[in-house]
């Protein structure tokens, strides 16, 4: 079975060894024709503490490390331009 990915925007990076992403999906409503934009926030783990707020990132899942914990820093897309 594949593994799933997902790309990301790094919101938060405050914890240790984890990040918080939120993943933009989207689509046109059924009925009124416009973009809708669904916005979900998953946890990631960070091993090394590499990313910074604004990095886009690619995560993949994985067994689960605690409680919300299910998804692993796979790599940076492109760093943040913000310093």
């Amino acid at each position: 079975m594949p593994v799933k990915e997902k790309i990301g925007i790094v919101i938060s990076n405050k914890m240790e060894k984890t990040i918080v992403i939120k993943v933009e999906n989207r689509y046109k409503h059924p009925i009124y024709q416009k973009t809708v934009v669904k916005t979900k926030k998953y946890l990631a783990h960070d091993e090394m503490g590499e990313c910074n707020i604004g990095d886009q990132v690619l995560v993949e899942e994985t067994r689960p490390l605690s409680k919300r914990k299910r998804w692993k820093l796979s790599k940076i897309i492109s760093k943040s331009s913000i310093v």
